[in-house]
């Protein structure tokens, strides 16, 4: 049987058993190297508060249009995960309080894992409408979160959001310094800006 031409590329690939957008996805990772801000907003009888990390790890798979490395088309999957003693306040024993409500000691990771992603274009980049499962102090819940995505010249995906959260609805009791004398409120916010970079070697 004869082909036309402009098929016979697309047998080709096929019979070696190679998708014509296999390049087009790839395992990217926390890219170490570059800052990382992740914040814990919250409230208290005193005055608002905020506790800082540097530190995350993590992983996502990124879907870009073949020949093209600045348009995403899918986000398969992506995890985020900080150490909660890597959150530091301006105050050591609002930090060591912290941990004690969030039992650092028992569950020392707060995780997210993505369920689903649908992706549409937004000026400067892309938004993300997600569906994943945040865990914090043992306590798995579903959110719903908006993420906004971009594309830098070097490939370095950068993943921004926000998310309203209750410590309640994780089992965790709002803690109490200065003997008493403030009492954090219940709503917290977490704010992140994440880089990932693509694995060497993929």
């Amino acid at each position: 049987m004869k082909y036309p031409i402009t098929t016979l590329p697309l047998l080709l690939l096929c019979m070696l058993g190679v998708s014509p957008a296999a390049n087009a996805q790839a395992t990217y990772a926390v890219a170490g190297d570059r800052d990382v801000n992740v914040r814990l907003l919250g409230t208290s009888t005193v005055h608002d508060w905020e506790m800082k990390a540097s530190s995350v790890t993590g992983e996502a798979e990124f879907v870009f249009s073949p020949g093209n490395a600045q348009e995403l088309t899918a986000l398969p999957a992506l995890t985020f995960s900080l150490a909660v003693k890597d959150l530091r306040s301006e105050s050591n024993s609002m930090d060591n309080n912290a941990y004690d409500a969030l039992r650092a000691e028992e569950y020392e990771r707060i995780d997210y894992l993505l369920a689903s992603a649908a992706v549409s274009p937004e000026t400067g980049g892309f938004l993300l409408k997600t569906k994943g499962k945040l865990t914090i102090a043992g306590t798995t819940r579903d959110i719903v979160m908006d993420v906004h995505l971009s594309v830098d010249q070097d490939g370095t995906v950068t993943c921004r959001g926000s998310y309203d959260l209750k410590m309640t609805d994780y089992g965790v009791d709002p803690p109490t310094f200065l003997l008493g004398v403030m009492k954090c409120g219940d709503d917290l916010t977490l704010e992140f800006s994440v880089d990932y970079r693509k694995n060497a070697g993929v």
